[in-house]
């Protein structure tokens, strides 16, 4: 017999720990199915997934051809070790394919099982990158204030916001934060143009620091949980050249922008930059089953594998089954023409929000593809933030409306499937709209 929903919320209450979710609320939103863009839960109520469930589902939900790839994988190896000298045939296509798709300077692969994983294999890379080349002082790491790199110590050291370390203990030593570029912030740059002033801040850290103590800068290329904020065109090229004149390395955490996200399959071609190492993980399965890949330059994969090679590995390193998915997870993207369709449909949903701006309440809408962020103050002069009160206004929109957005701080932040339709995009439109015309500059819903 068939649970009913509140049986299973009874059940979810009883046993379950959900990240960010503490034990007084009691609501639980159950799904029970998926399909392109949309959901259903356990009442059989639908919704429109506008968050891609966490920035990742590429090419939308129920693809019956990932479940056949997942299906024949299984029944002709499921799974075994990539440690030492073993390898499988699906780890070697699916890494084939990523150095093509990739920036010119990669050209090996280290698998992981999701993105907190590949920050922490990227952070060990590049130590021990300058450790075998007689360097061991290049142990500092460069990261930004309202970055997000995973949940384990040395990613969430690398976190930029206060919730990941208080309460755990001590984090990861030589970890410094600097400045995010967030144009809109005016005030966060003293009256100077953002880049400039963000350059320079980074050229003082490094002489404070010293450039050769300093093994790595970790940045995502826009930063999602921070608000989706997008730097200007000329803050990564110009970061960049400034890490490589000081021999420190550059490492891009795409796991939220990689795999088309963008409308590229990376954000540093977006960018036109060449990272040392770039994270991913999310996209390249749209979510089918969890996966991760460290992307290395020659440089890099060369000064790791001398003497004993990187000692340092994960029980499922090149899954073959992940791989098999990831693979035709990618095929798709490329067979659907989803790069230039994020391009197209992000550009839509753009034009969309940006119409929210004629509410008193809407300060900025900004965009990347198919990452969208819509800014809330309280005040459109001043660009005070708007308060988040309870109910959160998420969690209104979806009883509403049943369109899944997500807050980022006093940000609306969508990434919808790359498959969203133009009909589903104004849908979101309306649904934002109907609530946000109603939400008061003191946060108040009416």
């Amino acid at each position: 017999m068939t649970a009913t929903n509140e049986q299973l919320a009874e059940s979810d209450r009883a046993h379950i720990i959900h990240p960010y979710l503490p034990s007084s609320v009691t609501e639980r939103v159950i799904m029970t199915k998926g399909k392109d863009c949309q959901l259903w839960d356990a009442n059989g109520k639908e919704y429109l997934d506008a968050t891609g469930g966490l920035w990742l589902a590429q090419i939308g939900h129920g693809r019956e051809e990932l479940a056949e790839v997942a299906k024949e994988q299984i029944s002709t190896l499921e799974y075994f070790t990539s440690f030492w000298e073993f390898s499988n045939d699906k780890a070697i296509a699916l890494a084939e394919k990523l150095v093509q798709i990739s920036p010119d300077n990669i050209s090996h692969v280290y698998f992981t099982s999701g993105g907190s994983e590949g920050n922490e294999a990227a952070l060990k890379m590049a130590r021990y990158f300058h450790h075998r080349q007689g360097n061991s002082n290049r142990n500092w790491i460069i990261a930004r204030r309202n970055s997000y790199h995973g949940i384990a110590y040395g990613g969430g050291s690398l976190s930029g916001f206060p919730i990941y370390h208080e309460g755990f203990g001590p984090m990861l030593p030589h970890v410094e934060h600097v400045t995010p570029p967030w144009p809109y912030r005016a005030e966060l740059y003293n009256g100077q143009d953002p880049t400039d002033f963000l350059i320079a801040e980074l050229e003082a850290t490094i002489e404070r620091i010293g450039a050769e103590n300093i093994a790595a800068m970790v940045g995502e290329p826009i930063m999602g949980v921070g608000g989706m904020l997008v730097p200007p065109d000329d803050y990564w090229p110009r970061v960049a050249a400034l890490l490589k004149k000081n021999g420190i390395l550059l490492v891009f955490d795409e796991v939220v922008t990689a795999y088309g996200r963008v409308g590229e399959w990376f954000a540093a071609q977006h960018f036109g930059v060449e990272p040392d190492i770039i994270i991913t993980a999310k996209g390249i399965t749209s979510g089918y089953i969890p996966l991760g890949a460290v992307l290395v330059s020659e440089e890099i994969a060369e000064v790791l594998g001398r003497d004993f090679g990187f000692p340092m590995g994960y029980t499922y390193n090149g899954h073959p089954t992940a791989a098999a998915v990831a693979l035709a997870n990618i095929n798709i993207i490329e067979d659907e023409g989803l790069l230039d369709r994020a391009k197209k449909i992000g550009e839509y949903l753009h034009e969309g929000l940006r119409s929210l701006l004629d509410l008193p309440i809407v300060g900025e809408v900004r965009y990347v593809g198919m990452m969208h962020a819509v800014e809330l103050v309280a005040d459109k002069d001043t660009r005070e933030p708007l308060p988040m009160l309870q109910p959160m206004l998420p969690d209104v929109i979806r009883r509403e409306t049943g369109v899944i957005v997500r807050d980022c701080g006093h940000n609306l932040v969508l990434s919808p499937p790359l498959i969203m339709t133009e009909e589903e995009a104004d849908r979101c439109v309306e649904a934002m709209r109907s609530v946000l015309s109603r939400t008061t500059a003191d946060g108040v819903i009416h």
